[in-house]
């Protein structure tokens, strides 16, 4: 298990002791596998969207080695054309069980690498990654529509599918960002991944008729302000339009309305967003919240439906355990989560038309 002096920056008051930080992190790495791959859980799938996230939170309680191995998995088991496919089965890249290719699942490499590097220093680990950031970045924009929205995925016959999402097109944003650090920090110029930028936060902010229509998730609600688009007086009027709908005081964040299920990553990822907002009152206290949701493992149960008084799925996710480890760290100060998910050392890209 991981020591408590290895987790003292997730010590947050209501939420994590060190050692109970400890014990969480612990969970994670008792899930990763030999390879690096981090599943939901052991027997169940991995996406690569998760996959990240999992690994970002171990970096933030100093596994960089376990962190590293996860990269490396990426790298590794990356498709010719720059993407990964949507599940394997435990982790196993010889096992994929969803064969599409989703944007926002590939893009995300791009947001982990730079908070590793940023909480290594590792400038090797940086040369070794980023032809796999760049290829993901690639796949990714060529699915980017004329409105700047990003379409969701390619099916497995390769055939694109130009529908767009909300949520994914909000996190392909914060993973153009941090793809365009490393491509600053490396001084080599991205233009055109400058523009698509621009394009993208303008679809985001501006025209909401040009994704699918997902409202009933929580995820389109606070993505746009997790994701970096939208701050100050746009984040609040966001988040404040939808707060009745979508909290359940107590307990956390609805996954979907109207069902009667919390969910701790989506509470976890509005924390995060309202941290990013400046709001870390509110955001601590959806933490707090959240807690119901923690087994004696240290790790959490992905949801509870609060009619029923019964934990749904019983599931102990990893990415449920990583985007808490998150908000915490960003709470807390951690310096590569604030700098990776407050945005402000982050390349903004060409700035779009007023809406």
């Amino acid at each position: 298990m991981t020591s408590p002096e290895r987790t003292e920056r997730l010590v947050l008051d209501g939420v994590l002791t060190a050692a109970q930080a400890g014990q969480t992190v612990g969970g994670l790495l008792a899930v990763q596998r030999a390879d690096g791959a981090i599943p939901w859980f052991r027997g169940g799938h991995l996406d690569p969207w998760d996959h990240v996230e999992a690994a970002m939170a171990l970096d933030t309680a100093g596994e960089h080695e376990r962190a590293d191995a996860a990269y490396r998995w990426l790298a590794e088991h990356q498709l010719p054309d720059g993407s990964w496919y949507a599940a394997y089965a435990d982790g196993d890249a010889s096992r994929p069980t969803d064969r599409a290719r989703e944007t926002n699942f590939c893009a995300y490499i791009a947001v982990g690498v730079w908070h590793h590097y940023l909480s290594t220093g590792d400038e090797a680990f940086l040369e070794r990654m980023w032809p796999a950031v760049a290829s993901a970045m690639e796949f990714v924009l060529r699915l980017q529509q004329p409105g700047g929205q990003i379409g969701w995925k390619r099916e497995p016959d390769g055939t694109p599918v130009t529908d767009a999402l909300l949520t994914g097109s909000a996190s392909v944003h914060q993973a153009l960002r941090c793809a365009l650090a490393l491509a600053e920090h490396r001084e080599e110029s991205q233009p055109d991944w400058e523009l698509a930028l621009g394009l993208l936060g303008h679809a985001v902010r501006c025209h909401p008729e040009r994704f699918l229509d997902k409202s009933r998730y929580s995820m389109d609600w606070y993505y746009p302000v997790l994701g970096g688009v939208l701050r100050g007086d746009e984040a609040r009027a966001r988040i404040d339009e939808g707060w009745d709908r979508f909290v359940v005081p107590g307990l956390g964040v609805r996954c979907v309305l109207p069902n009667p299920w919390v969910t701790g990553g989506e509470s976890a990822e509005l924390a995060l967003a309202l941290w990013a907002m400046g709001e870390s009152d509110r955001a601590l206290q959806i933490l707090k919240w959240v807690q119901h949701l923690r087994a004696e493992d240290g790790l959490y149960w992905t949801g509870y439906v609060f009619e029923d008084d019964a934990l749904w799925p019983e599931e102990l996710t990893t990415w449920t355990a990583g985007s808490l480890l998150l908000a915490v760290a960003a709470l807390g100060g951690d310096e590569p989560t604030v700098q990776v998910f407050g945005g402000e050392r982050l390349p903004a890209g060409l700035p779009p038309d007023c809406c």
